[in-house]
């Protein structure tokens, strides 16, 4: 299972992935193609050599010929198979730890939290969240991570490297869940569902945090001014409001910024990045607030309504304007003083 660091500025998959890696049988065409030419003399001198050892497997049947032991060392290192997926594994046990993926079970729970995990390894690096316990640091910057994943993540920052490319933007991301997350700004793919409002959102952690706006749970609390909040993130940005820090800074003009998310929307002036289309005139927005408004266009709503002369607007600005410079009811009030 994999932490979070910033529920707001996450980018990356929840779960655990152990990813496994296959090497690729290369043939090599330029030796078969010398074979097809050797002489025929060596081609008779092979002939005879399978003739002898066809005469030696038959007087001695446990003669094995080295392709045959290949074959039978294979079967044994996959002698154990699912039946749901066909999948093969070489021990027993691992066998039985992958049924639990089909059966759905989750034998292994926290005794602080009653959280459940399907493998005792997940467990173990879930313990280290109530723990405090942090035990992979990076040794650039000094950050430290519950688990070693977390860190070998950590470490792309520092390198730049991002091997991740979004096919329709040109984007690049450090992590293959990262990329999954952005294509929903393309695909509009919102699979996390409020279940008290029906509220969409494209990631499960602003859900969590959504979550406590039903709840009034503020579960981060400042130590300095004793202000709480309810996401991890609010709480990393309220703290810089302390230290001043604005880690997050433009390559182009200098700005900096508190926020990774506002950092990312003001990148997008400099790269033209508009992720948000109206999917009725095709124009593109930079914010998806902004895209919103912009809807009010082809709806007619106006909801915010002057409460002095009972006028409709589009967006909130203009109310604003209207009430500062042309509300009749206020030049009313105003002309009674």
């Amino acid at each position: 299972m994999f932490i979070k660091e910033e529920s707001e500025d996450m980018d990356y998959p929840e779960t655990c992935r152990i990813k496994t890696e296959h090497t690729e049988e290369q043939t090599d065409l330029l030796e078969m193609k010398e074979e097809n030419q050797e002489p025929i003399e060596v081609k008779e001198e092979s002939q005879e050599l399978n003739k002898v050892e066809e005469e030696h497997q038959y007087l001695n049947p446990h003669f094995i010929t080295e392709e045959q032991s290949s074959q039978n060392q294979t079967q044994a290192k996959n002698s154990f198979t699912c039946h749901d997926c066909g999948k093969s594994f070489a021990r027993r046990e691992s066998l039985q730890k992958h049924k639990i993926v089909h059966t759905g079970e989750k034998p292994f729970t926290c005794p602080q939290c009653g959280k459940s995990f399907t493998r005792k390894e997940h467990l173990k690096m879930h313990i280290k969240v109530h723990t405090g316990e942090r035990p992979f640091i990076c040794p650039q910057c000094g950050k430290s991570y519950t688990d070693k994943l977390g860190l070998k993540r950590h470490l792309i920052f520092h390198t730049g490297e991002k091997p991740f490319t979004c096919p329709q933007c040109g984007k690049s991301f450090t992590s293959k869940g990262s990329l999954n997350v952005h294509m929903r700004n393309h695909t509009g793919e919102k699979p996390f569902t409020c279940p008290q409002c029906g509220k969409s959102f494209a990631k499960k952690g602003v859900l969590k945090d959504h979550m406590r706006y039903h709840t009034g749970e503020k579960p981060y609390t400042c130590l300095q001014c004793g202000k709480s909040l309810m996401s991890r993130g609010s709480f990393h940005g309220h703290m810089r409001s302390h230290t001043g820090e604005r880690p997050f800074v433009c390559s182009q003009c200098g700005k900096s910024f508190v926020f990774k998310r506002c950092y990312e929307m003001h990148m997008r002036i400099h790269t033209g990045e508009k992720p948000f289309t109206c999917h009725q005139c095709g124009k593109g927005f930079i914010r998806a607030y902004a895209l919103k408004q912009h809807e009010r266009v082809h709806s007619g709503v106006k909801p915010y309504n002057c409460p002095s002369c009972g006028k409709s607007f589009l967006q909130p600005r203009s109310l604003r304007r209207h009430r500062k410079e042309s509300c009749p009811e206020l030049f009313k009030l105003a002309n009674c003083k």
